[in-house]
């Protein structure tokens, strides 16, 4: 496991808590920037995924 993949599942959570708590709170900005923490904490674990499938080669 490497930093990316770490860094970027922890994005995925923190952008989940983020736009549920904007849901709670009737904000659609925050469950906007909350989604797109998610597809950034996504976009950053694949990267990983990818550079440890490279590096086990």
């Amino acid at each position: 496991m490497n930093k990316d993949q770490v860094q970027g599942k922890a994005k995925e959570v923190a952008g989940k808590v983020q736009q549920k708590a904007g849901e709670m709170v009737d904000s659609k900005e925050q469950q906007v920037k909350g989604a797109a923490k998610q597809i950034d904490g996504t976009a950053q674990k694949s990267y990983g995924d990818a550079k440890e499938a490279l590096k086990d080669r």
